[in-house]
């Protein structure tokens, strides 16, 4: 499932994300969502979220707890 409705992602919920500073690569980094920080119901190139860690990016993907990828 991508991250570009803000209505699939729930805070609690295990994400892949981009960073800002690994857009270019596309590189992804997975975590759990701690705070949703877009207020928009979408966005093109995903929903901006702060995972438990500190990090900041957007939804690439999200990790359906009972299917895992």
């Amino acid at each position: 499932m991508s991250g570009k409705n803000r209505k699939d992602i729930k805070p609690g919920q295990t994400v892949k994300i981009v960073l800002k500073q690994d857009q270019r690569s596309g590189k992804l980094t997975e975590g759990v969502v701690k705070q949703i920080l877009t207020s928009s119901p979408t966005h093109p190139h995903g929903i901006k979220v702060r995972l438990e860690s500190g990090l900041v990016g957007r939804v690439k993907v999200i990790i359906d707890e009972d299917t895992e990828e």
